[in-house]
């Protein structure tokens, strides 16, 4: 099931969709963190230090740990968001976006992320995001973008709601960054999403506050037959953040993640064209079919090859 899919089913988009529901008293409970896969002890955990000299910040939409596969050949299985936090660890990075309805931990099945985490768990939630050294920047993709969003983004230290807001309600979203000071991020889901096409994010953030911006889904704008890089350079000025994924077609929705570099999707193209831009983005590394973390620190090492090379031009 895509991210669309779900939020779908679990009420989270349309018209009529609350921002989330009432939750019982919590604690995230004892310590799950596990000692880092055999692949990523031996392939990954280097993070992406040419990277971040570029200021970039590389990261993972937790989404992407939907499809966790413990080894090649294994069976897929969905991870909490501590368990994202401690994955995000084992590849050396040092940011997350979270997804609403996440289950938090697997002591808490019941707890999910979110403005429904009560006090005790939002605390329980930074000390463990302080303790792997994991900063959460991002949540999404959440509809509406609502004062309850904003205040949670706040107390939780957010830079960035990723949304697909309804096309009245950019005013009101001009009001809420504006007071809050974080931004808004349009994402493109493919068709028929009402975002698919880049000149519609354009039309409609253009005459609003610059926290507003594109959140670029690289695969998602492949899925519909959209080049990245042209549609990088139409949003110039605009950019906030990206998740960034490969593909292994061009215009088939269900196209394939594949490790970056290996598939169509031009991701050197990407960042040289983020670079002659000047951008300072957040990088969500994000799988929509099953994975291993050596294919997510195989990302990771094509990310960081191609910054060095970045960095001498």
């Amino acid at each position: 099931m895509d991210r669309r899919t779900f939020l779908k089913t679990s009420g989270v988009v349309g018209a009529g969709a609350t921002a989330f529901g009432s939750m019982q008293g919590m604690l995230i409970g004892a310590d799950s963190t596990k000692a880092a896969p055999a692949d990523i002890a031996k392939d990954g955990g280097k993070g992406a230090p040419n990277v971040e000299k570029l200021g970039w910040r590389p990261g993972c939409q937790a989404w992407t740990y939907n499809y966790f596969t413990p080894a090649a050949g294994e069976k897929p299985k969905k991870l909490t968001f501590v368990e994202s936090i401690d994955r995000t660890h084992d590849l050396g990075l040092h940011y997350i976006e979270a997804f609403p309805g996440q289950i938090l931990s697997p002591e808490k099945p019941g707890e999910k992320m979110g403005p429904q985490l009560l006090a005790e768990a939002r605390k329980e939630v930074k000390a463990r995001l302080s303790d792997k050294g994991v900063k959460l920047v991002n949540f999404g993709v959440v509809n509406p973008a609502n004062k309850a969003v904003f205040e949670w983004a706040k107390e939780m230290g957010l830079e960035t709601i990723v949304s697909e807001p309804k096309f009245d309600s950019f005013d009101d979203l001009d009001k809420l960054v504006e007071e809050y000071q974080i931004n808004i991020a349009i994402h493109d889901h493919p068709k028929p999403s009402p975002y698919w096409d880049p000149d519609v994010v354009l039309k409609y953030i253009k005459d609003h506050n610059k926290r507003i911006g594109a959140c670029c889904d690289t695969g998602h704008w492949m899925r519909s037959g959209v080049n990245p890089v042209e549609a990088l350079k139409k949003l110039e000025g605009h950019i906030i953040s990206f998740h960034l994924k490969d593909l292994a077609e061009f215009g088939n929705k269900q196209a394939k993640d594949v490790p970056w570099g290996t598939g169509r999707g031009d991701i050197k193209g990407i960042l040289t064209e983020v670079k002659r831009q000047g951008l300072k983005p957040v990088f969500s590394i994000e799988y929509e079919t099953p994975f291993t973390m050596s294919q997510l620190a195989q990302c990771v090492a094509f990310m960081d090859q191609v910054a060095v090379e970045l960095g001498k031009s």
